[in-house]
């Protein structure tokens, strides 16, 4: 039992080398340790310490989790994203430099960690900026931080910056102001954006993943509040400037979290294997939608004989196409494809976590497939016969029409005829009494023409209703039968014929076999069902496996979804009781 897909493939993205690592490492660091002695060296700084210290705590974290996560999940570019976060903020104290071209570079790099932030929080889980409104948003960020950076340096906002061309300090003023307003709005439009995606309906409710969500989006704020704070001159500036270091250090300490959460998340392998265990028949689509803590997990199987997917209950499904929400992940026992799992794409870096749910429950899969199967054909079974059913139905309804349009039609006629023939037999009585037989003969037959005709198909149903019908049944029958109906519309056909049918039956059994003397038909509407109730005081012992009449209405009863329940007691009297659904 395989996944569809390797793991190397997820994505497209290849493991990165141990070699490789160590390296983005050991650069890392010096590059983290060159930031903190220039901020101690530098002698035009207040606070050098507690300068360093706040790099520090931004800084390590992002380089920290960019590693992690691009070892533990290669798939994802959120790791190296993370990893060039945390460098480009080290870069940014090049500026308390005491060379002239280092400090240019840092003054050229001083905002860029503002577009590498909002970038990589609105590209968590999957390192991948998935709508067109996030790509806008994101690449507008880097145009502000680096385009009008530039720009407001080469207008001369620092008088001993290299790149210097044209110094005019009051239009660089102005560029300075417009960038920082633009990055303020960018920062705001990415959190609205961040939650907006967090609340869609389709997203699963993972708490870890919801925690980075929420510190991404605090940290968002808090350097737009930063960059807001800076063009009005706040008086409380540098107590935002510090809650906006913390937050900022805070947010990858929380992709930690879900890292660790991820990986203690493999323990629900083993409560999963328990439970299949326990109980081998359980709602498996419930115990892996737990076990991977997605709430909208779906779980399908493949049913060689329907060719097409089905889900648990054995009804046909179609697998949705894969898009930057939701993805399919197919598991196949030898070259056939055997489940699919339809689930929150953010599950996609969790390869392990997928791979070693997916083998626990490979017994149970194969017994799910093989119940879904079942159902199928329970189901294909239960289609059949209601076919079946509707095709007698409108077979007997043809009979009936055909009956009553052909051989009535011209039984009457004949009726008619033989009685104008008596009319003018005055002269000739032995005629006159022939033809009056002959008549009688006519009319009788006729009238057992359409007794056998309403056997066939109750035409009085299409034309008036069950209500109706009854009516004229319970005028007809042997036994005196008193008729109550509660109903105020009318169901479907096949419901009326089955209830039609299970009455006319049932009062034929009281005249039969049970020598009633009296019978009792109620009819009514209870809840989404029709209930049909037939009783007589007769002296009982109906049967409905003993002849085909009963088994049939029961047959026909429950190929609607409906039910038929049979009570005879000692004491005498038969009750009928069917209920069947309404539409």
């Amino acid at each position: 039992m395989r996944w569809a897909a390797a793991t190397a493939s997820a994505g497209g993205a290849v493991a990165p080398r141990s070699v490789g690592l160590w390296a983005a490492a050991l650069v890392s660091v010096a590059i983290i340790t060159a930031s903190v002695v220039l901020a101690l060296a530098s002698d035009h700084l207040s606070s050098p310490g507690l300068r360093a210290f706040l790099i520090a705590w931004i800084v390590i974290p992002y380089v920290v989790s960019g590693i992690l996560g691009w070892w533990r999940r290669p798939a994802s570019r959120l790791g190296p994203l993370m990893l060039a976060t945390g460098l480009s903020m080290a870069l940014v104290t090049l500026q308390w430099s005491e060379d002239p071209v280092v400090i240019s570079v840092g003054h050229l790099l001083d905002l860029l960690p503002s577009a590498f932030f909002l970038h990589v929080f609105m590209a968590f889980p999957s390192g991948r900026l998935t709508a067109r409104s996030e790509r806008v948003v994101v690449f507008t960020g880097y145009l502000a931080a680096v385009g009008l950076q530039l720009l407001k340096i080469v207008l001369g906002v620092n008088p001993d910056n290299i790149f210097t061309v044209w110094s005019r300090p009051v239009v660089a003023d102005v560029v300075e102001r417009a960038q920082l307003s633009s990055l303020a709005g960018l920062l705001l439009t990415g959190t609205v954006l961040l939650y907006t995606r967090r609340r869609r309906p389709d997203h699963a409710a993972r708490r870890p993943l919801a925690l980075v969500v929420d510190a991404f989006g605090l940290a968002l704020v808090m350097l737009a509040l930063l960059y807001l704070a800076g063009l009005g001159s706040w008086p409380i500036a540098d107590t935002i400037r510090l809650i906006t270091f913390a937050t900022l250090g805070l947010a990858p300490i929380a992709f930690l979290f879900a890292l660790l959460d991820a990986r203690l998340a493999r323990g629900q392998i083993a409560h999963l294997v328990v439970e299949l265990r326990a109980d081998p028949t359980a709602d498996l689509q419930g115990q892996l939608a737990r076990a991977l803590r997605d709430p909208t997990l779906r779980l399908a199987y493949w049913l060689p004989g329907f060719e097409g997917w089905a889900d648990q209950g054995g009804q046909p499904v179609t697998l949705p196409t894969q898009d930057h929400r939701r993805t399919v992940r197919v598991i196949h026992r030898g070259n056939e494809p055997m489940a699919a799992l339809v689930f929150d794409r953010a599950l996609e870096d969790e390869r392990e976590l997928l791979d070693g749910v997916a083998a626990a429950a490979g017994i149970a899969l194969e017994n799910g497939q093989l119940r879904a199967e079942l159902q199928a054909r329970l189901q294909e079974l239960k289609g059949s016969r209601v076919r079946v059913l509707e095709a007698s139905r409108q077979e007997r309804q043809r009979l009936e029409r055909d009956l009553h349009d052909g051989a009535q039609q011209r039984l009457v006629a004949l009726s008619l005829e033989l009685g104008l023939l008596g009319q003018h037999a005055d002269a000739d009585s032995e005629l006159r009494a022939r033809l009056g037989k002959a008549k009688a003969e006519v009319s009788g037959s006729l009238e057992e023409l359409r007794s056998v005709a309403r056997g066939i198909y109750p035409a009085v149903l299409s034309s008036h209703g069950l209500a109706i019908a009854l009516e004229s049944l319970v005028a007809r029958a042997a036994v005196p039968t008193t008729l109550t109906v509660d109903i105020s519309d009318r169901p479907a056909e096949p419901i009326e014929v089955a209830a039609y049918y299970v009455v006319s039956e049932a009062l034929t059994n009281s005249a039969k076999h049970a020598e009633a003397g009296s019978a009792w038909v109620q009819l009514r509407k209870c809840g989404p069902k029709l209930v049909l109730s037939i009783t007589d005081d007769g002296i009982g012992g109906a049967d409905r496996t003993a002849g085909s009449g009963l088994r049939g209405l029961a047959d026909r009863v429950e190929a609607l979804g409906g039910t038929l329940e049979l009570s005879t007691p000692a004491s005498g009297g038969t009750t009928v009781l069917a209920e069947i659904p309404w539409q």
